[in-house]
């Protein structure tokens, strides 16, 4: 028989929908569209309230001169009061350790520190006064200075003083310069101020008299320029009389033989003499400092009347102990050489071959029926330097007498 062949199926036809929805889908590439954001129209979107700014702080008015001021003296005073309390723990540490309480070397280089760091307005000489004033004030916590001077109150001795001490020691006036010697010697007084030269009249004599006669040391030196004042209450054209002492009077000659030529001159113990006599009496008048015009209510009639216009006094400090080396140093010695020609010149020869240079040399007789004199000489260095060492031995072997009344730092002449 004969095989039947498979009869194929139509395929079914698909309906147009159908087909459409079984149409094969595109894959999405792998980068997804961004969204389109979403814009608010202007009815629906919600306006933000823009932050709050800070208030702006109200400018703060300049202040006045006054309060300036008064703000920087608070300042002041706190670093002042700083300075002393720790000067006082320095001088409390070194007292400890057996140094003098009164270490001029300390000073010297404080001094020096304020020169270099000081710009102005204010003077050297008014800064070291400003600081003179803190150190002395520190010290007095620590134990107070007693100075002896040749009084009264503001004789020009008394303003070495104070230049050299401060106000916060203890300063005692007495009569005559042979006092300040013996306040010194008899431990009444730490130091005493004498005047020991000026550069218009040279020596006082019974400055350099008093070393021969007691064991006492110069550690220090102030000098001064000195100006001289004529000052009464009377008006000047009713002037009959001047009081000064004879130093002042000799420096001021030529200036009275011009302008007071039918004033009396009197001489008397000392400036601050002289003005309590201008004070006291009708028609007399007074050569003194511009600061005892002050103190006795005077009117300064002249000023600046000495004749040397770089008149300045060279005050000696006087104690029991010699300066330490500084660098600018000087020293001082009394020297009794043989009386014969020549031993002076060979007893300074060393000085020279020391290259030492002298600054000043004055003679005086020697008491008693002994011939000779006796020398007083300054030098430039200190009596520890090699150099000085040297000249000083072998001055020694060409002696009568030799006795080293010190070494000291040099100062610079203060208005």
């Amino acid at each position: 028989m004969a095989k039947k062949r498979p009869i194929k199926k139509k395929a079914a036809k698909r309906s147009p929908a159908k087909a459409a929805r079984k149409k094969p889908v595109k894959k999405a590439s792998a980068r997804k569209k961004p969204a389109a954001r979403k814009t608010k129209t202007p009815r629906t979107a919600i306006r933000k309230k823009p932050a709050p700014q800070p208030a702006e702080k109200p400018r703060k008015k300049p202040q006045s001169v006054e309060q300036q001021l008064g703000a920087l003296d608070k300042q002041i005073l706190k670093l002042i009061n700083d300075r002393a309390r720790l000067t006082v723990e320095q001088i409390q540490e070194r007292s400890a350790s057996g140094i003098n309480l009164f270490d001029h070397p300390l000073e010297y280089d404080l001094w020096e520190q304020l020169d270099a760091a000081n710009t102005g307005p204010l003077s050297s000489t008014a800064a070291r006064s400003v600081y003179r004033e803190i150190l002395s004030a520190a010290r007095a916590q620590v134990k107070t200075l007693r100075v002896a001077y040749l009084g009264p109150k503001f004789s020009f001795t008394h303003l070495a003083a104070i230049q050299r001490f401060g106000k916060s020691a203890d300063l005692i006036p007495v009569n005559t310069i042979a006092s300040v010697f013996e306040e010194v010697n008899r431990g009444h007084t730490e130091f005493g101020i004498v005047p020991i030269e000026n550069s218009t009249d040279g020596r006082i004599v019974d400055t350099l008299d008093m070393f021969t006669r007691l064991p006492l040391r110069i550690c220090g030196e102030v000098q001064m320029s000195v100006h001289h004042n004529l000052m009464s209450r009377s008006p000047r054209s009713e002037i009959v009389e001047i009081y000064s002492k004879p130093q002042a009077l000799s420096q001021c000659r030529d200036w009275l033989a011009r302008n007071m030529p039918m004033a009396h001159l009197h001489e008397v113990t000392s400036t601050s003499t002289a003005a309590t006599l201008a004070r006291d009496k009708p028609g007399a008048g007074a050569i003194a400092s511009a600061q005892a015009a002050v103190e006795y209510g005077l009117d300064v009639l002249a000023e600046r009347i000495e004749d040397n216009a770089h008149n300045v006094t060279r005050f000696a400090v006087i104690g029991d102990k010699s300066a330490k080396p500084t660098g600018k140093d000087r020293t001082a010695l009394l020297l009794q050489i043989s009386h014969k020609p020549g031993s002076l010149s060979d007893a300074l020869a060393g000085f020279k071959r020391a290259r030492i240079n002298l600054t000043w040399i004055e003679s005086f007789p020697l008491r008693g029926p002994e011939m000779g004199y006796l020398f007083f000489l300054d030098f430039e260095g200190h009596m520890q330097d090699g150099p000085i060492k040297r000249a000083l031995v072998e001055l020694e072997q060409k002696a009568v007498r030799l006795e080293v009344l010190g070494s000291y730092p040099r100062s610079e002449p203060f208005e």
